[in-house]
């Protein structure tokens, strides 16, 4: 039986990956940062794990507890992350630097560590999750933006790098989905944006805090399994993509970047 690691796992995209690949055989290490998400995760029948990616020394007893248990770690699906909205000229360097924490140095060194059993393994497979928004950027979402495209050059340039092995690297780009994502990120704007003082303050009240809950609703916006989907492909194809898009936005935008000018992309982009 194949196994594979997830982190993020307590709603949302990883939430329902993990149930999905048990459901049809995988042997799923399911982790999230908090406690009563462990419990909740384990109660649901799931091998979980207390896991923040920001603690490399929990990551090596995660993974020293799969070697343990298993003598392999086939797969890792890098999911954990947050948004953090904001103009950047709002966003304290602290705050960015909390940002690339989790969504970027957390992935790397989960990714560093893991790496050092596939190599001596000689074989196992990595999604990373980047986003549309590693691809193309908009406005007030600077922060999440930066992490999502270092994750880009992260993969590309570990794929250059495994190229000779049987390690297979896939960049998932995944558009807007169901899930506990925009609800989170308000609270991270909230708590790190001073918005009564900003200059953007009646932009901020339209775009990120009124809009929100239409955003769930509208028609680029779709359920997880679009994602999952491709997550079974990145495991089971004997070539994997070195890069899969999810949601139709992913694909539009992704290729208007190829085609428009970027003063052209700008102005298409102020408009979303």
């Amino acid at each position: 039986m194949k196994n594979i690691l997830i982190t993020g796992c307590s709603s949302g995209i990883g939430y329902d990956t993990a149930h999905y690949l048990k459901k049809i055989g995988y042997k799923v290490y399911a982790t999230a940062r908090k406690k009563e998400d462990v419990e909740r995760l384990n109660n649901e029948g799931l091998d979980t794990y207390l896991l923040d990616v920001t603690n490399p020394e929990q990551i090596s007893q995660t993974l020293d507890m799969i070697i343990k248990k298993d003598g392999e770690l086939y797969a890792l699906f890098n999911n954990a992350g947050y948004g953090q909205p904001g103009a950047l000229e709002d966003i304290t360097t602290q705050t960015l630097k909390e940002q690339f924490e989790t969504n970027f140095f957390g992935l790397h060194e989960l990714t560093y560590q893991a790496l050092k059993i596939m190599r001596s393994q000689g074989y196992g497979r990595i999604m990373q999750h980047s986003s549309v928004l590693g691809i193309i950027s908009l406005r007030f979402r600077g922060a999440y933006n930066a992490s999502k495209y270092a994750i880009e050059g992260l993969c590309d340039t570990l794929r250059l790098e495994l190229m000779d092995t049987n390690i297979h690297i896939s960049t998932i780009n995944t558009g807007p989905v169901k899930s506990d994502f925009r609800k989170n990120a308000t609270k991270m704007f909230k708590k790190n944006v001073d918005m009564n003082n900003s200059l953007w303050k009646s932009n901020y009240k339209l775009e990120l805090l009124e809009r929100k809950e239409s955003k769930d609703t509208d028609i680029f916006t779709k359920q997880s399994d679009v994602v999952i989907k491709n997550i079974v492909h990145a495991l089971e194809a004997k070539k994997p993509y070195p890069r899969y898009y999810n949601t139709l936005a992913t694909h539009l935008l992704g290729s208007l970047k190829r085609f428009l000018s970027t003063s052209s992309l700008d102005k298409l982009l102020l408009k979303i």
